[in-house]
């Protein structure tokens, strides 16, 4: 926790979001709404996983000297929870938005090509993801089509750093293409004043399919490149592209690459037709045999419906992939290029999986949908946390961030928890100040607490 603090003192973290939150109680005592927030990502990131959790950390005398927010109880976070306001919980992304900015500031002197490059060239992911609860007296979670009850986590991220822009929790009937214009409206506003005037690109799965979300970027002077259902038309349009109209994809073995015209109904005119087609290897199991798998779903209706043995006389099986931009690919290295970053696009479901794993956004742990909003947002700063630890304190080389995980890039949750928070020390306190005398040998801990420390602390 010790890092974990400091880093939260440098950004401001629980000032920032009370300035933009403002008071949850008529009385000006206990804690406040961002002691909160940050008090259950603080006990996320020592691996609590449950309310209780809190109740365990609070226990630590240790812990308690150490972490941002001490003294946090579960019964006292539910209930102060509780209090959030709608409008109070969409204040938390404006705090969040300044957070961004504190960050930026900070690393711009530590590396100023790092900083200019994240501030001119932006891109937000957008995404859902399912928890699933138990019980019947849980508020705001629905049975999804795979017959689960959940609440759906509904995020907006900044890709390039790793961390929460804008989130919404719904439930497991809500589409999200309905909100989705507006949360990328939030997600605009919770960027940094300079990263808003650079070049901004949104990238999007098939599940936000929807011309609305394409217009509303477009009106936000951001380019898209959102995939496309595998519907008929598109099917049709496999057959106007020559086969000289393919172009091998990068980093991908067996890809192609393929642009053709094609604007849905209310989209922007500029819109084209990106299509991306893998080889598959029947021989190596690349297909299954049941037709409800989801790579069977790929290939193209005529070879889709064919026995697995048939489909092994085919000359080629390819899986399909279409996405819709307005992205230049005019060319076929322009194309190749936008295949290749959208392909990206996985990184927010890493942080999802970092925040089901490393954190606790796994499950939502009470019955109020407010309480389970704070400790889906308790586990989103967790992880924006770790975003800006990593651009903040590791090595760089040929400018750019690198160290703390296992094969020199970003390290996952439970990595950091391992290498930087559960790390065995002696607390020695001495002249009104408390020293941390760490065991013999090279310690991330250390390096890391150095580095934090030479920070200033940012206005």
């Amino acid at each position: 926790m010790a890092a974990v603090t400091e880093l939260v003192e440098r950004l401001g973290l629980i000032e920032r979001l009370d300035a933009a939150v403002g008071p949850i109680k008529a009385r000006e005592r206990g804690l406040s709404a961002g002691q909160v927030l940050v008090g259950m990502a603080a006990a996320q990131l020592c691996g609590e996983d449950f309310l209780v959790g809190l109740d365990r950390h609070r226990a630590d005398r240790a812990g308690q000297a150490l972490t941002p927010v001490p003294g946090l109880a579960s019964t006292t976070a539910a209930g102060l929870a509780r209090r959030f306001t709608d409008g109070q919980w969409a204040a938390v992304e404006t705090g969040l938005g300044d957070v961004h900015r504190a960050a930026l500031d900070l690393l711009e002197p530590l590396d100023p090509d790092s900083g200019h490059a994240l501030a001119t060239d932006v891109t937000i992911d957008m995404d859902a993801t399912d928890v699933e609860v138990y019980g019947r007296l849980k508020q705001g979670v629905a049975f999804n089509h795979q017959g689960q009850r959940v609440g759906r986590p509904h995020v907006a991220t900044w890709a390039d750093t790793a961390t929460v822009l804008a989130a919404d929790l719904g439930s497991g009937r809500d589409d999200p293409r309905a909100t989705a214009p507006e949360l990328l409206g939030r997600a605009l506003a919770a960027l940094p004043a300079p990263a808003r005037a650079g070049r901004i690109r949104l990238r999007a799965d098939a599940g936000y399919f929807a011309g609305q979300l394409a217009r509303a970027a477009l009106f936000a002077e951001v380019e898209f490149a959102i995939g496309a259902r595998r519907t008929a038309p598109l099917w049709r349009l496999l057959d106007s592209v020559a086969a000289e109209g393919w172009t091998d994809a990068v980093d991908m073995t067996g890809a192609q690459v393929a642009v053709t015209g094609y604007c849905p109904n209310w989209w922007p005119a500029d819109t084209r037709l990106l299509i991306r087609r893998v080889r598959l290897d029947l021989d190596r199991g690349q297909v299954s045999g049941d037709p409800r798998a989801r790579r069977r779903r790929t290939l193209h209706p005529e070879q889709r419906a064919l026995p697995l043995a048939e489909l092994a006389s085919a000359d080629a099986v390819f899986a399909y992939s279409f996405i819709v931009t307005n992205i230049d690919v005019s060319t076929s290295d322009k194309a190749v290029q936008v295949e290749h970053w959208y392909r990206h696009r996985t990184q927010v479901e890493n942080l999802f999986r970092d925040t089901k794993h490393g954190t606790a956004l796994r499950h939502l742990p009470s019955g109020h949908q407010a309480v389970n909003r704070a400790w889906m947002w308790g586990a989103l700063l967790a992880a924006t946390l770790t975003g800006w630890l990593h651009h903040l304190t590791a090595t760089r080389r040929d400018g750019r961030p690198v160290g703390h995980g296992v094969r020199g890039g970003q390290a996952m949750i439970t990595t950091l928890r391992r290498r930087l928070i559960a790390v065995p020390a002696r607390m020695v306190r001495h002249a009104r100040g408390l020293t941390l005398r760490l065991p013999p040998g090279d310690q991330l801990l250390a390096e890391v607490l150095a580095r934090l420390r030479t920070l200033p602390h940012v206005s």
